[in-house]
């Protein structure tokens, strides 16, 4: 209800046109001046889904207008984006991530699904946290034809098909690993009784240590730093929502060890309390 309410509100000011759903995470709303921002959210090729969680598209105009920075929660996904001179892969944010922009510009991303971009990279997702590569790296020469239509001025449809096209001629053999990460991963986010490495052990039959393994070759984070930053998600969702929350109830609830580790979890990503966001909204 939360995601569906924040999505109508979205959809009302105009800024945000959404094939999957709300998005979580966005701390600070966008410019609210129509025309000056637009998020659109689109759905990847069927056989792509395994792979591509969906396509993002941010356009910007803020000529006449101060400079915005966009904050965001930090998920467990890489993604790509394509900007003219400066498409690059970023690995998973492990602090809150900032973007700063200006003038006019737009930018083409595509989010990968947890555990898959594995084999794009062919190497540990790890070597890629809080980190960027430029798309011809990993990609290749190939890749040059799709950033000069991404970063074209085409229109949206044409961008979505030029990313399937591409995406759809480089499908990834099967990998069991990557398929085990992925579902570990989303009972990580679905779960509401998984709430520490233990829990998610316990569910896998697995040991912690195969966990960690798994999770630093193809998430690219440990699976304790999955399972927190989803419930601090979840915190984010529940103070935005107006209702007035204990927070001692509210670290009971998400599965902190006592009210002081979920301030200080809060105030290391938001530089700010839940007493103190709450306030803000």
């Amino acid at each position: 209800m939360i995601g569906k309410t924040r999505q109508d509100e979205a959809n009302t000011r105009g800024w945000l046109a959404s094939e999957v759903g709300a998005p979580r995470g966005i701390l600070n709303p966008p410019p609210p001046t129509p025309g000056e921002f637009r998020l659109s959210r689109r759905k990847p090729a069927a056989e792509l889904t395994p792979f591509i969680e969906h396509y993002w598209i941010v356009a910007w105009d803020l000529r006449h207008r101060a400079p915005h920075t966009q904050e965001t929660l930090p998920q467990p996904n890489v993604h790509v984006v394509f900007e003219r001179n400066n498409s690059h892969a970023f690995g998973v944010v492990t602090a809150k991530f900032s973007r700063y922009l200006e003038g006019r510009s737009h930018v083409f991303g595509i989010k990968f699904a947890p555990g898959m971009f594995r084999s794009f990279l062919g190497a540990a997702v790890s070597q890629l946290t809080d980190r960027t590569r430029a798309v011809r790296e990993i990609f290749g020469d190939d890749v040059l034809p799709l950033e000069e239509v991404l970063t074209s001025q085409a229109p949206e449809d044409e961008l979505v098909a030029a990313a399937d096209c591409f995406f759809q001629s480089n499908i990834p053999g099967p990998d069991k690993k990557a398929d085990l990460a992925k579902e570990l991963v989303r009972q990580s986010l679905e779960l509401r009784d998984v709430l520490t490495v233990e829990d998610l052990a316990g569910r896998s039959a697995v040991s912690k240590r195969t966990l960690q393994r798994l999770f630093s070759e193809y998430v690219g984070v440990s699976p304790k730093w999955v399972i927190r930053r989803y419930r601090l998600h979840e915190a984010v969702e529940r103070l935005r929502s107006g209702e007035r929350l204990d927070c001692a109830q509210l670290a009971l609830a998400l599965g902190y060890y006592d009210q002081a580790h979920l301030i200080n979890d809060f105030r290391s990503i938001l530089s700010c309390t839940p007493a103190e966001f709450q306030k803000m909204r």
